[in-house]
Formats: C-alpha cells, structure tokens, sequence
C-alpha cells in the first residue's frame, strides 16, 4: 500500500456569483463532487486555502503547480485566479491535469481544444440525479490522465513549443522552506542514505511512498544502479522496466539499462541499446558504456577458453579480435569525449595489452591516446584529488612502466579509499591488477602494486571492521507467520477463532527446523523476519541454532514493538526472554524500520511497509538466493500487513510460493 499522492484543486473558494447573478457555493462543489472524485483516483485533494499555517500562500501554490502529481481545475466561472493557476501549471508540467466546468456554453479559444469533463448545475446547485455519474467521469479521466500523462503532452503549451522541456523541479525552489519542500528533501536525505549504505531494499519502499512520479522514477533509477553495484543485474533490469513505464526516453535509464544487459551477459542486446543511444546522443559516456560490453563480453570469451587455466596468455591471444573490439570502442569513446579520462585509459590499457598478448603492433595511435589520458587525469588530479583520478594515473603510470610514480600513486589512492571507507574502489583496482598479473602484463610493476591495495584492504577492515549484513550470504530465507495466540481473544468460545494456539509451539518449531534442513539453509546463510512472539521468534531461534546469520526487522520502536507483538499474551515471560536472546546473540543484527526508512507515511500500514522492506531486502541479493517460508492457517488476516499480504507478495513478486507451515495441522 502506497501513501495517496497530492492532487492540487484550482478553484474559487466560498460563494461566488456567475454572469446571469447565480450565486454557486464552490465550498459544496468541492466537497461532494471533485473531492471524492480525486479520492476515488487514489489521490488525496488539496486546496490552497487548506493551508492555515502563516507565510505565503502565493509561495504555496506555485510549490503545488510545481510538484503536485496532479491538477483538477475548476473553469466553471471566469475567475482571473483560476485562468492564472492553470496557465501557470500548463507551462510548468507537460501533463497531469484535468479540467471541469459547469454552466457555460462554449470555453476560450486559448483551451477549447483540451479535454474538459463537465457537470451540472441547476439554479447554482448540483444536480443530485447526475452527480453519481458526474462524479464517477471525472474519476475515469483522471485515472486515465494519470496512466498516459508522462508520455502525453497535453499541455497547450508543450503541444504548440513540441521543443520544449519540462523544468527540473529541483532548481525551482522559491521562497521559504515549506512543508512540501521539507518533506520532499527529506526523502532525498533517506534515499542517499540508503544509496551509501548499499541497501537497494530500502529505496525501493521509499521508491514507492513519493509524493509524486518524477521522485519515484529518481528513486527507481537510483535502485537500479545500486543494484547494479552489488551484481544484481536481472533484479536491476526489473527495476528499470517499473521506471521506463514513467519515462521512456531518460538518457541515464537507458544508459543503466545498457549496462544491466551487459552485466547479465546479454551482449548484443546491451550493445543495439547503447549504440542506439550513442547515435542519438553522440556522447562520450554512453560510448564508454557500449565500449564496456566488449571489455566484459572479451573477458567472458577469455575465461571460456579451453587453455584459460593452463596459458592464459595464450587464450587471451586466441581471443584476440574481441579485445581489439573492446580497445576500438574505447578509443572511440575517448574521441568523443576527451576530457573524459575512464574510456581514455581503458583504451590505452586494451591496446597495450593486445600488443603484449599478439607480439604485434595496435594499429590504434597509442602514444598519441597516453598523451590525452596524462593531460586529462593531471587535470583531475589538480582540481579534485580523488581515488579515481590518482587511480588511473597509477595505472597509466603501470602501463609505461615508471615504477616510481605507479607505486606512489597507487598508496595515495589506497589512503583516500581507506580514509573513506571505500570498499568499492579498493575491490576495483584489486580485480584490475589481478586481471594484468594474471596475464603477466608488467608482471614485476603488478607484484609491487598490488600489495598495496590488498593492505589497504586488510587496514580498512581492522579500523572499520565488516558488518554482518555487509558479508554476502548465498542463501537467504525470508519468513512470515502468526503471532502466538492471545487466549483472552482467540480460541473456541472467543471472539476469533485459534490460529496459532500455545499447544502447538512445540510442533511448529521443529516443522520449521525441517523446512530449514529441506532447503538446505546452515552455518553462514541468512535468515530475514521480524521479532513477534511465535513464527518470527521460532524462526529465529532454529536460524541462529544451526549457525545462521539474523536480520530481525521490526515495524516501530523496540518498546512500542514488544508491547505489540511480544509480551501481550507472555505469562511466563517465555517471548520476552527469547526475543531479547534473539537480539543479544553475535549473528543478529536488529533494524527498527523508522530509523532506516524514516516515519510512515500517513495511510499507510507500518505491517504492509515492514514486510516490503523484508522482501525487498532479501530480493536484492539475487532472486536465485532467496527462500521463503511461512507458518500460515491459509484464512484472511485481521488486517494490512499480515502473512497473507507476505504470501501474495512473495507470489507476485517471484511467482513462487511459499513454505507453508498450517499451525493446525503441524505434528
């Protein structure tokens, strides 16, 4: 369940007048005709004079003209307010709005071309044998607007300029910090946040709690790429597919989606994307990318080859003619971008390379490409010194065989990456110089060098460490299950009926242990749930047994949660006591949603979001890797959230089912 996005409602307020001298109360039509029209859409409706609170409220509606996913215009009088909202909102957005009136035989010229929903009015009031039905169209149109209007220019304005662009929301700040703006930038915060921590999971729940569609397609884009960062390419693929659904044409999704194929080993398909977007774009960074499906498609060939193990030199040498490829389109990349210096030294490297497997010389001008790569990263280096500029000097200096510089730059990068806890970086250089050495490229140069980075590694983990859920599990269990039955509430003679009675704990938790040996999950896999007293605390117990790592995610604070779903029906305090050895042991690492996600957006069940973000978590390490069980009766729960909700998920999401385990009939 997604919080309702803001429809902004463009309308006189109070009782106004029409030409004729009818007085029309535009407070009743808002209330019983547009209001629950935008609700039935799945939108919440705001009007500018909802907002009591002091400042502008000139400032406040160009924020809602801005940013609102939606405008409902009311152009029923000719109230100069109203014609000046609309323009402004016409010239702004592209799409996204839709027009009503009432009481008028024809509209001006300007707008008469654009689709109007109208309604009745009689003697000033509307007409309750139509309202129904009134109220009923403009909640088709809107949901209809809503489906088409990112790749629909129904602005007159954008349909008369087809040239022009929409702004970029974020540059049109006006004004004091609203409520809007702050909410928005809060969301930005957590999203970054996210994206530093790596847990693509977590921006895919924020992804789908946006106030409007251009923050969920930001958010999409951005979950893709760490996807991508962490080796999920299909799951980034999937992603990308949500966001191409609200822009199409966006360059940088198109260029992630290039990569996604590549990384998925689906070469040529990432190439017909890239070359595609090159051709339109001729830019540097989009050739760099095609360029890299070559790089990735070599090394593939390279690794396949039958001699690969026993003379790699000698396999790279029969796989020559795709390195060549990879070396070509890097140097094209670099042509069309030279001040870009990553295409510039992957060509120059390739070329190099290719020289050393073959004994032949590139036809590439290589000297000429080491003087552009030198004067492009002495640039960078001076105007921003940073691991991936000294990097690439190091290499470039490795390549030319000045030990000295190759070796000081290579330990000044190590330093930044350490300093910055940049894993990634590191992880980077390291596979680079594995690859050369392996091929006994500069071999002396790379036995010095690589030591370097494989301290900084082994520095960066005695300083910082490594947190649990940074270690990559090949397995991963997710669960969801009953709470223990409260017998003030559940049983025969109570008000429900028994779902997970006390009797049955025994039974359930060693069907649990079963399932867990049936999918083959032990020491060093990865178990995911929340902490409730029964199913979760089972779970977790037979998890942590066999040498399990936990991730216990919870849906509000530690002492709201307990309250909720753990010591309500504990006498001997037996879930209590499980739940806090649960959390103590070594292998648990606890989440408490509010402090990772931020607060629930009003609407929303904090249930329904926790098991989201459960299952998106564990989604994000690889479909492959994930199982799923649940300790479930098979009936409807009490509420949003529960296990049901879990089992459709997990069965629209990965089109499996669960592990069930029914309390009754287990044992």
């Amino acid at each position: 369940m997604s919080p309702a996005r803001r429809a902004f409602v463009i309308m006189p307020f109070g009782k106004k007048k029409l030409a004729d001298g009818t007085e029309v109360d535009c407070d009743d039509i808002y209330k019983r005709l547009l209001e629950p029209a935008i609700v039935a859409s799945g939108l919440k409706p705001h009007r500018a004079d909802a907002d009591r609170r002091g400042g502008s409220i000139h400032l406040d509606m160009f924020q809602d003209l801005l940013l609102a996913e939606f405008v409902v215009a009311d152009l029923t009088m000719d109230n100069p307010n109203v014609w000046y909202e609309i323009g402004v909102r016409h010239a702004l957005r592209a799409g996204g709005t839709v027009m009503t009136y009432a009481a008028r035989d024809r509209l001006p010229f300007d707008i008469a071309g654009q689709r109007m929903q109208r309604y009745t009015l009689k003697k000033g009031k509307l007409d309750p044998a139509a309202l129904e039905a009134e109220r009923k169209a403009i909640t088709e149109a809107i949901e209809a607007t809503l489906g088409a209007w990112r790749g629909r220019r129904a602005s007159p304005v954008y349909q008369t300029i087809p040239s022009l662009k929409e702004p970029d929301w974020k540059t049109l700040k006006v004004g004091d910090v609203n409520e809007y703006w702050e909410a928005l930038e809060s969301w930005q915060r957590r999203v970054e946040v996210a994206r530093k921590k790596q847990r693509p999971g977590d921006i895919l729940v924020l992804a789908e709690e946006t106030p409007n569609s251009l923050l969920e397609f930001e958010a999409l884009r951005t979950a893709a790429k760490a996807l991508l960062d962490l080796k999920r390419p299909l799951y980034a693929l999937s992603i990308l597919e949500k966001a191409k659904k609200l822009d199409p044409d966006d360059v940088k999704a198109r260029q992630l989606e290039g990569m996604a194929l590549g990384r998925a080993e689906r070469y040529a398909e990432a190439r017909d994307v890239l070359d595609t977007l090159a051709q339109k774009y001729q830019d540097g960074e989009t050739q760099g990318l095609f360029a890299r499906t070559w790089k990735d498609e070599w090394t593939q060939v390279w690794n396949a080859h039958p001699q690969r193990q026993a003379d790699p030199r000698a396999a790279a040498r029969d796989t020559a003619a795709t390195l060549q490829s990879a070396a070509d389109a890097y140097y094209k990349a670099f042509r069309a971008a030279p001040a870009e210096y990553y295409p510039g030294i992957n060509a120059l490297t390739l070329g190099r390379l290719w020289e050393h497997v073959t004994g032949r010389k590139s036809k590439l001008p290589l000297d000429a490409i080491a003087a552009g790569v030198g004067w492009t990263v002495a640039v960078a280096v001076e105007r921003s010194k940073d691991y991936w500029s000294l990097a690439t000097r190091a290499e470039m200096a490795l390549v030319e065989n000045r030990r000295d510089e190759a070796l000081d730059d290579y330990g000044e990068a190590a330093a930044l990456a350490v300093a910055n806890r940049d894993r990634f970086a590191l992880d980077s250089s390291s596979q680079q110089l594995d690859f050369l050495g392996t091929l006994r490229f500069r071999a002396d140069l790379v036995a010095e060098a690589a030591p370097i980075i494989d301290r900084a590694e082994k520095q960066l983990d005695a300083l910082f460490g490594r947190r649990p859920e940074q270690i990559e599990p090949k397995h991963a269990v997710v669960f969801s299950g009953h709470m223990i039955d409260n017998p003030r509430d559940r049983g025969p003679g109570k008000a429900k009926p028994a779902r997970f009675p006390p009797e049955k704990i025994d039974a359930v938790a060693k069907e649990i242990r079963a399932r867990l040996d049936k999918l083959g999950a032990g020491a060093g896999d990865l178990g995911l749930c929340g902490g409730a007293s029964g199913g979760d605390l089972l779970f977790a117990e037979a998890c942590l047994e066999r040498g399990m790592r936990l991730e216990v995610r919870l849906a509000r604070s530690e002492p709201e949660f307990l309250a909720e779903s753990v010591t309500f029906a504990d006498p001997d305090h037996r879930w209590e006591r499980s739940f806090e050895q649960v959390k103590d042991n070594p292998a648990t690492t606890l989440f408490i949603m509010a402090d990772e996600l931020g607060p629930t957006p009003e609407g929303v069940s904090v249930h329904d979001r926790c098991n989201r973000w459960i299952l998106y978590s564990a989604l994000s390490m690889g479909l492959t890797r994930v199982s799923f069980i649940a300790v479930w009766n098979g009936e409807p729960g009490d509420g949003p959230g529960g296990t049901q909700h879990m089992v459709e998920l997990v069965s629209k999401l990965t089109g499996r089912k669960p592990e069930i385990i029914d309390p009754a009939q287990a044992g």
